[in-house]
């Protein structure tokens, strides 16, 4: 059983949050972007959520460990500039995101590709195939 102020943040008072959470210092967004995994009998996909990312906003490799890293990056820069007064307002928005996986060891690294569409990247790892030799000789009787 955890004790009451494990569970509640009241010890700290409501007027941190108004402060934090305001237009001037809005909350950070730490939502991650959301991944599935398909797997055929060829190849497995990795698909991310990315609405409004192209493919320059991706970097995908492959880590010394032989993970997958995906990292996604956005700046967005808004100006309103106001002529009577000569103000300039900047907003900054900013994104990182970075995901490692670790990979299945029938993946074959060298035919990894990648591609953006409609808001997704996807990520396809071919499965290595395996050929079966079959081995037909005489076996000689002695």
């Amino acid at each position: 059983m955890y004790p009451t102020f494990a569970r509640s943040n009241s010890w700290l008072p409501t007027v941190f949050n108004d402060f934090f959470d305001t237009d001037f210092m809005p909350k950070a967004n730490a939502t991650a972007p959301a991944i599935n995994v398909k797997e055929t009998e060829k190849a497995y996909f990795v698909e991310l959520a990315a609405p409004g990312m192209t493919k320059e906003n991706f970097d995908v490799n492959i880590n010394d460990e032989g993970n997958l890293v995906i990292k996604m990056q956005s700046k967005e820069e808004k100006k309103e500039e106001d002529k009577a007064t000569r103000y300039l307002r900047r907003e900054f928005s900013y994104s990182h995101y970075v995901q490692t996986l670790i990979l299945p060891k029938n993946v074959d690294k060298e035919k990894i590709s990648a591609s953006v569409s409609n808001g997704i990247l996807t990520v396809e790892l071919p499965k290595i195939v395996k050929e079966e030799t079959k081995v037909a000789r005489q076996i000689m009787v002695g």
